[in-house]
């Protein structure tokens, strides 16, 4: 049994520039992945991250319920025709969430939780899709690697 409630933060490691744009305007863009359109994030604050995703910021969901509906509602509104699921990636075994939520043994350090999109029709393509999802400062906030705390 696994319980898929949204963990109580969320780390986005990236560019400051593409983060500023996704704390002021929620903008995120959707990558395909698995025959998915995907939305990474991790559930550690780990200096290593930053190194692994080439970061040199932080986005840091503290309402995690809050984002995870925004964003579902959002790509609702732009791809009415897919259905999302978002949980936590399991390494080294077949998710029960299917193919999309599954990564090798290795990547286990990104600790990752990933909200996924897949079409409903088989013709729709799979191409980086720009969501916004508007404001995110009343539950967000950047932090860059300076101000890393172990």
């Amino acid at each position: 049994m696994h319980d898929y409630q949204r963990p109580p933060t969320l780390y986005r490691y990236g560019v400051r520039e593409d983060l500023e744009l996704a704390l002021s305007e929620g903008q995120f863009i959707l990558r395909p992945a698995s025959s998915c359109l995907t939305l990474s994030f991790s559930q550690a604050w780990d200096r290593k991250l930053f190194e692994l995703f080439s970061a040199d910021s932080c986005l840091i969901i503290h309402n995690t319920e809050e984002f995870g509906e925004r964003l579902h509602r959002a790509v609702q509104r732009t791809l009415p025709s897919w259905a999302g699921i978002d949980g936590a990636i399991e390494y080294g075994a077949r998710a029960a969430l299917g193919i999309a939520f599954t990564k090798t043994v290795q990547e286990a350090d990104e600790q990752e939780w990933q909200f996924a999109w897949r079409a409903m029709q088989s013709k729709l393509s799979l191409n980086p899709v720009m969501i916004k999802i508007g404001n995110l400062e009343n539950f967000a906030e950047l932090r860059n690697m300076d101000t890393y705390l172990a």
